[in-house]
């Protein structure tokens, strides 16, 4: 994974390392639609939307792993990375554990991975889905880079759909554990936005 996020930075910008990019806001702005997804209006009827919890901290997640790549080299990001997902942690109440994260973001500016993983265990997020969302998230981040995301003219919105809604789908057709999974879920995402946005 550390691997990919730094390709997907370059992808961005090819010395991102020195951009100074704050992407401790990026993972704020992320806590806001996270908790939306999960749910806190008190005044309506809510039901937490898992698939697009699990999709948030994922990209939580890719922002996270940028933060640590800006602050160690990639041997040390996995030391840290176990070290934290041996740590035991109990579940807790979800939108106060995710109010102190987004807290501790804030005041830091850098990626609280002890608060992220709390973050996990509340919404039943394992190793194993976090790593196939990252994959598939990534697959998306790298299309959407592929076909304008940057200049401004891709299309986020499929048909009527959101392409982070589209991903789930796809990607939920195919085997995670397949070594062409990537691939694989790149080439069906460029045959739905070929049929969905090109051929409008």
């Amino acid at each position: 994974m550390l691997n990919l996020q730094d390709k997907i930075n370059e992808k961005v910008h090819a010395d991102w390392k020195t951009q100074n990019f704050e992407w401790y806001r990026a993972i704020w702005v992320e806590c806001a639609e996270l908790l939306d997804h999960y749910g806190w209006k008190w005044w309506k009827k809510q039901i937490p939307n898992t698939g697009q919890i699990q999709l948030e901290l994922v990209d939580i997640w890719h922002f996270g792993l940028s933060i640590l790549l800006m602050e160690n080299n990639k041997e040390s990001c996995i030391e840290i990375i176990e070290s934290g997902f041996m740590a035991k942690v109990k579940q807790g109440d979800f939108k106060l554990d995710l109010e102190q994260f987004t807290s501790d973001t804030l005041i830091t500016k850098g990626f609280d991975l002890a608060g992220f993983f709390k973050l996990m265990i509340d919404t039943n997020l394992t190793f194993e889905d976090l790593y196939v969302g990252y994959i598939s998230k990534n697959v998306l981040n790298t299309f959407r880079q592929d076909n304008g995301y940057q200049t401004g003219t891709y299309t986020k919105n499929w048909d009527g759909v959101e392409d982070n809604e589209y991903l789930i789908s796809l990607a939920s057709e195919l085997d995670p554990n397949n070594g062409s999974f990537s691939s694989d879920l790149y080439d069906a995402m460029k045959r739905a936005y070929k049929s969905k946005v090109e051929s409008v």
